[in-house]
């Protein structure tokens, strides 16, 4: 199936205090954003006209500029605005929201205290398709070489552009060697998430298993996932966890906005069978996103 280019599609898109057509979304190609990966962005989904968790994905954005020296340039009750706005422009009802905010062109150089905030917000179709047999097959992972970077080494909690450029080397490593995604260790050793999702473990105590969120992203949807979890019963540790230790795991599965909840089958030589816990998480963040 052939792709369809993301800057060659019809609908539109807010960008700098008005909605443009789609194709009309640009920006020069000298921006600070572009060259010195001064970015940020938020990832999101509309179930049903109802954008899942928007006011903390907003919340994560400004928090997100903010590491990185600059601020979003409206309020949080303005962007919320906003974000509607390009779904109603775009008719969209099951979809996927893409805020952002980068640097423009004033100053082409490290420094950039005199450069422009630019703010867009794009949306597409992405039903949200619950099916929890085809789910529960699992996807499978390599184990990446890149590692997630220190907090004293580059701005962890930001969901920053920068910081997806090792994901994609490790990603398209993965999928050359056939595994569909990669599991990436953090700096010191430990099990960190996937390239672009956060990742759990049953292990054979009977509890849920996830990595300390201290030197990566704490996904919104893991925050939610580990509340459904016990709420369902399940004891959740989050901790530090060695590698070695996927020989005691039973189960497996990522988290995020996109992955929603997806069960891991198999991480290198470490082999997992989706069960109880994957198939009652996945029907369980299903209700949890369906609009009330």
């Amino acid at each position: 199936m052939a792709l369809i280019p993301f800057d060659d599609r019809d609908g539109f898109i807010w960008l700098d205090g008005k909605m443009v057509s789609w194709r009309e979304a640009k920006t020069h190609i000298l921006c600070h954003g572009l060259h010195y990966a001064s970015s940020v962005f938020e990832g999101e989904r509309s179930y049903n006209g109802k954008i899942f968790k928007s006011i903390d994905h907003t919340a994560r954005l400004r928090a997100s500029c903010n590491f990185l020296d600059f601020d979003l340039p409206m309020s949080n009750e303005e962007m919320e605005e906003i974000k509607y706005k390009v779904l109603d422009a775009n008719g969209i009802i099951d979809g996927y929201l893409r805020p952002f905010c980068w640097r423009g062109s004033e100053m082409m150089a490290i420094s950039a205290q005199d450069t422009t905030t630019h703010v867009g917000v794009a949306a597409w179709n992405w039903p949200s398709y619950f099916d929890p047999d085809t789910k529960m097959k699992g996807i499978t992972l390599d184990i990446a070489d890149w590692r997630r970077p220190s907090p004293d080494s580059a701005p962890v909690q930001a969901k920053a552009a920068g910081l997806y450029m090792i994901c994609t080397l490790a990603k398209h490593n993965a999928e050359k060697k056939g595994f569909q995604d990669a599991l990436m260790l953090d700096y010191r050793g430990y099990v960190a998430e996937a390239t672009g999702a956060n990742i759990f473990f049953v292990m054979n105590d009977g509890n849920i298993h996830t990595p300390i969120a201290d030197c990566f992203l704490d996904g919104i949807t893991r925050k939610t996932v580990i509340e459904l979890a016990k709420s369902a019963g399940w004891q959740v540790q989050e901790r530090h966890i060695e590698l070695q230790e996927l020989e005691n795991a039973t189960e497996a599965f990522l988290t995020g906005t996109a992955a929603e909840i997806t069960p891991v089958s198999k991480i290198g030589d470490y082999v997992f069978k989706p069960s109880l816990a994957c198939r009652g998480l996945v029907e369980a963040y299903a209700a949890e996103t369906s609009p009330k």
